[in-house]
């Protein structure tokens, strides 16, 4: 039987796949569609991370890690840099100048950020949080994430019924 993977092993891992896939963009062709592609493709998986971090780590985090706040803190400034450049990004085609400077810049935020986490917030967490509770939120990140997205349901044009609604000045 296979141990799974606690809240910090499932992060840890998330930082793996950033890292692999920004190497990949930095090592892509200047002004390439491959370039844009991986740049898209980090940036979904950087905001699927950080949501997850800020919705299941970061409260834990807060109030069981002594100096906890300060460390939460500073990756949710971290978060919010990170952020900015992917919106950068987003605007601009792979061919674009200011493209290549943004990507640099991101990667030298990511990278910092993701060596802060490893080597300051994960462990504090590790000997702050009993193994169980690290386990139990292991399990239901992977619970969330294997669920299907949801998707809002489909509203009808302004003026036109719900389904199976009578129209406006329709009798019921």
């Amino acid at each position: 039987m296979s141990r799974r993977p606690d809240i910090l092993g499932e992060f840890t891992a998330d930082h793996k796949a950033v890292t692999e896939l920004l190497d990949r963009a930095e090592a892509a062709p200047a002004g390439s569609a491959e370039r844009a592609e991986l740049v898209t493709r980090l940036t979904d998986l950087l905001f699927t991370h950080c949501a997850a971090e800020e919705e299941h780590l970061f409260p834990l985090v807060q109030h069981d890690v002594p100096e906890g706040g300060a460390l939460v803190f500073s990756s949710i400034h971290d978060h919010l840099a990170i952020g900015q450049y992917l919106a950068d990004l987003q605007g601009l085609g792979p061919d674009d100048p200011a493209f290549d400077t943004l990507l640099g810049g991101l990667a030298g935020t990511l990278r910092r950020h993701l060596t802060g986490e490893e080597k300051v917030l994960f462990p504090a967490a590790r000997k702050a949080v009993p193994a169980a509770a690290r386990a139990a939120l292991g399990e239901r990140l992977r619970a969330e994430r294997a669920e299907p997205e949801r998707t809002e349901p489909e509203r009808p044009e302004p003026g036109r019924p719900e389904p199976g609604q009578p129209a406006p000045g329709q009798p019921d």
